[in-house]
């Protein structure tokens, strides 16, 4: 996906058709032969080529990332059109196109038994602004943001990427407070699918306008059948994630945490007067616990959050700025402690960051649980970090040439 500063407010998303179930749609694919996974890792890097108009990105591959170098020149699988977002998911790599109006496709890719990444299947697709890996299926949505009033929701078999059911939600009940509720993603949390949303006008040249800037929800459907059960409601800081954004975990406990931008606009003006904070549902429960609050604004010095990317053991990396709404400027980087509500200034991060790699499908959490990696683009280079959970610590691993980090994810074969 592209770097965190320019994808979260695209106008629309990815584009996904129902007919992807025809085998037609297999032609013009690489021949792979099924095998036993043997428990290797390969490491697949996204970066947009310097200089270039028409291709988002190309796939890169590294058996490493915490040292040497790679590059785009003479190397990896273009990518066409100008955005792609990605998921890994049951042993598959899925590019998805941000069609930008026009039709748009999802493309599998597998690593063979000698580890070459080779696509498998292509199908064309519709917009949609929600991707997010539930059971054995990606979960999509396409959000309206105006005119129509029914949200679309598709379940995508990963192994077999064919539609398996689709759900209309009716977003202006939902909301039902004469607004609309815009999703920002959907999480996986037990046999249940958690959907924080924004309530927006969608209306009046002010579509992501609203009169209720101070209040967070949470949908929670059921999975398979994505029947809404319940909304979780809290009005102690604003709208939890952000458009095109992940704003919850899930811990290894099985609880979750959701923290909220503080962004809300009514107009040109932002509106929240809560501040940017994190909240949480405990392991079992659909309900907010009251007795916790973690002000992260407070503990910043004034700082909102615009991204997170969970990494083990309770620890968090947040990308933060000093204004509300922001998504370019003074990037900083912060590793919290969830449960003791600690925080601090991430340790060994360049001075200037430009943008990072997307942390909404950032699976490099290494087998111990104890490093992860992140791609820090900066005025100077641009550079894969290799991050020490347990100290914040961050050491420079991978330089990436010729091109800037969009997405790092993990495939074991």
């Amino acid at each position: 996906m592209k770097k965190i500063s320019k994808y979260l407010f695209l106008a629309a998303g990815i584009v996904f058709s129902m007919s992807a179930c025809d085998k037609d749609d297999t032609l013009s694919t690489e021949d792979f032969k099924e095998y036993e996974p043997q428990g290797k890792t390969k490491y697949i890097i996204t970066a947009t080529p310097v200089g270039t108009t028409g291709i988002a990105d190309y796939l890169l591959t590294a058996e490493d990332v915490s040292g040497g170098s790679i590059s785009t020149s003479g190397n990896g699988k273009e990518q066409d059109g100008s955005y792609r977002y990605y998921l890994t998911h049951k042993g598959r790599f899925f590019s998805l196109l941000y069609g930008q109006g026009n039709p748009g496709d999802v493309t599998t890719y597998r690593l063979t038994q000698e580890g070459k990444l080779v696509m498998t299947r292509f199908f064309q697709a519709e917009t949609v602004q929600v991707l997010a890996k539930v059971q054995d299926e990606l979960l999509l949505m396409k959000v309206p943001r105006s005119g129509n009033e029914n949200a679309s929701f598709y379940r995508i078999d990963a192994l077999k990427s064919r539609v398996n059911g689709e759900k209309q939600v009716n977003i202006v009940q939902l909301a039902a407070n004469g607004e609309r509720a815009h999703f920002t993603w959907a999480t996986q949390v037990g046999n249940k699918v958690f959907a924080p949303y924004m309530s927006i006008k969608g209306c009046c040249g002010d579509a992501f306008g609203t009169a209720y800037p101070d209040s967070s929800w949470i949908a929670v459907f059921s999975y398979p059948d994505l029947n809404l059960e319940k909304v979780i409601r809290d009005n102690r800081t604003s709208f939890i994630g952000n458009y095109f954004n992940n704003g919850l975990a899930v811990t290894e406990k099985g609880d979750v945490y959701g923290y909220s931008p503080a962004s809300a606009k009514n107009g040109s003006k932002y509106t929240s007067t809560k501040p940017s904070a994190i909240v949480r549902v405990l392991n079992g429960t659909t309900e907010f616990d009251q007795s916790y609050f973690f002000n992260v604004r407070e503990k910043s010095g004034g700082y909102n959050i615009s991204a997170q990317m969970y990494l083990a053991n309770n620890k968090m990396l947040l990308m933060m700025y000093d204004k509300p709404g922001a998504f370019s400027g003074n990037l900083k980087l912060a590793v919290v402690d969830l449960v003791s509500q600690t925080f601090e200034w991430a340790k060994g991060a360049p001075e200037s960051v430009i943008s990072t790699s997307a942390p909404y499908n950032n699976n490099t959490l290494s087998d111990d649980g104890k490093t992860a990696f992140i791609g820090l683009n900066t005025p100077s280079g641009n550079q894969i970090y290799k991050i020490d959970i347990a100290s914040g610590m961050l050491t420079p691993g991978m330089k990436v040439e010729g091109g800037t980090i969009t997405a790092i994810t993990k495939m074991i074969y």
